[in-house]
């Protein structure tokens, strides 16, 4: 009989450092950072769940700078999975340093409608690829660099953005730049 467990029967992070294995320093660090990381996209998560929820949006997004204003979507919430943009990088073209100054000097954007808003066309076309509607975009800094940007969208119809809602994205920027982990993730 096979005493190896099938994959259903591992144990799980949290018991790791209580096998055999414990005595391994390596695999201590690495236990430590699985269950940190596991905390803090845990944490990400939710607060994107309870901002689409609370903002009645299509769409909640983390958008996340790796490379000198390059960057990605590694998180989101949806009101429908025909809404994802997971993984999806933006129009490196559109966003530059200047903007990148924008943003790192508390600037938001916030878009009723992109198909009647003055932006750039670049930036246009960019949010039509991604079944943009309307946009509201505000910082999050860490260590008061510019990490990423949390973004809501409708996706089928214009929203005329409000202070309550533009202020409850700046609370949720600043609640995720305070995320413990959140200055480690670039590791």
């Amino acid at each position: 009989m096979n005493s190896s467990p099938t994959p259903n029967e591992f144990n799980p992070i949290e018991g790791l450092e209580n096998t055999p294995f414990s005595a391994d320093p390596g695999l201590q660090r690495l236990t430590l950072r699985l269950k940190s990381n596991i905390r803090r996209d845990t944490l990400i998560q939710k607060e994107l769940d309870q901002l689409r929820i609370q903002l009645q949006s299509d769409r909640v997004v983390l958008y996340y700078f790796y490379y000198q204003w390059k960057g990605q979507v590694t998180f989101e919430s949806l009101s429908q999975d025909i809404f994802s943009i997971y993984g999806s990088i933006g129009a490196d073209g559109c966003f530059n340093q200047e903007y990148a100054e924008y943003y790192q000097n508390g600037r938001t954007r916030a878009i009723a409608d992109i198909e009647t808003a003055s932006i750039h066309p670049c930036h246009q076309n960019f949010l039509r690829s991604i079944n943009v509607r309307a946009n509201l975009a505000v910082p999050v800094l860490v260590d008061q660099e510019l990490w990423g940007l949390l973004i809501v969208h409708h996706c089928q119809y214009p929203h005329v953005w409000s202070s309550a809602e533009l202020e409850l994205m700046k609370t949720a920027a600043e609640t995720l730049s305070r995320v413990p982990e959140m200055a480690n993730s670039k590791e």
